[in-house]
């Protein structure tokens, strides 16, 4: 009697094929914009353009490993905001193949709400505590040399403010998520 032979490699379990929100979808492409923003304010400032900040009186400038650390930030945290493209997209529900151990295989999706959920929380933490600073301590005359511009504060406002969004919009976007991937 013949048995049957299981193929080599990992079981692919289809994505479940229910479509995100629109809103939903519209709000995780929402999530990257946000962060933009503050990513270009701090591309400027290493690239050298007058943005309004100074220490000592002298307009800010960022040196060799300062440069690297401040343009690295900027490519994290916007690769940050596009995982959550992840919650609304097929790529969300199925490890790539290229991952050791994983590839192919379904998300589950308690880890995907559970890491999201994490992430909100954590950068409305953030930035919440950031926002706080900035306007409690008033940078534009700080006690270690650091200042702004009246128009050099507005910018930096005017360029973090939209981080503000980040966390309760992803936590918008994981909800839907949840709802969506976590039904009987």
């Amino acid at each position: 009697m013949p048995t049957a032979v299981r193929p080599a490699g990992p079981v692919v379990h289809p994505r479940d094929g229910r479509p995100a929100p629109a809103w939903a979808v519209r709000v995780a492409h929402l999530i990257p914009l946000a962060v933009l923003p503050s990513g270009l304010w701090r591309i400027a400032l290493v690239a050298g353009v007058p943005i309004g900040a100074y220490e000592h009186g002298a307009p800010v400038r960022t040196h060799g490993w300062e440069s690297v650390y401040v343009v690295s930030l900027t490519v994290v945290s916007e690769a940050l905001a596009l995982l959550a493209l992840g919650l609304v997209r097929p790529w969300g529900e199925v490890f790539p193949r290229w991952l050791p151990l994983l590839g192919g295989r379904r998300v589950p999706p308690s880890f995907a709400v559970t890491v999201a959920t994490a992430g909100a929380v954590g950068v409305t933490l953030v930035w919440a505590y950031a926002a706080r600073n900035m306007l409690v301590r008033d940078l534009v005359v700080d006690g270690d040399g650091l200042g702004f511009s009246p128009a050099g504060f507005a910018l930096l406002l005017a360029c973090y403010a939209p981080l503000l969004l980040w966390g309760p919009l992803l936590l918008a976007v994981t909800l839907a998520y949840h709802r969506r991937r976590c039904r009987d």
